[in-house]
């Protein structure tokens, strides 16, 4: 049962926000370079706390940011 059931559009907004490296959204957000490559992996879901500080990052709601997808 290893279905992805979170995607997510976090490499599209770090390429939108000025080419954002994945070692500055990690900075701003308080995780590891590797935890960012995970997510945009979708090897690794978030917590729900570091998901909305991602989305508040992009100023943007946590929908545009993460999909469930059943």
């Amino acid at each position: 049962m290893k279905d992805k059931k979170v995607a997510n559009n976090i490499r599209t907004l770090r390429f939108q926000n000025g080419e954002m490296t994945q070692a500055e959204l990690a900075e701003k957000v308080g995780v590891t370079r590797q935890t960012i490559n995970a997510l945009e992996a979708a090897k690794y879901s978030p917590s729900l706390e570091l998901a909305f500080k991602i989305a508040h990052v992009f100023g943007v709601g946590l929908e545009e940011v993460f999909q469930y997808q059943d």
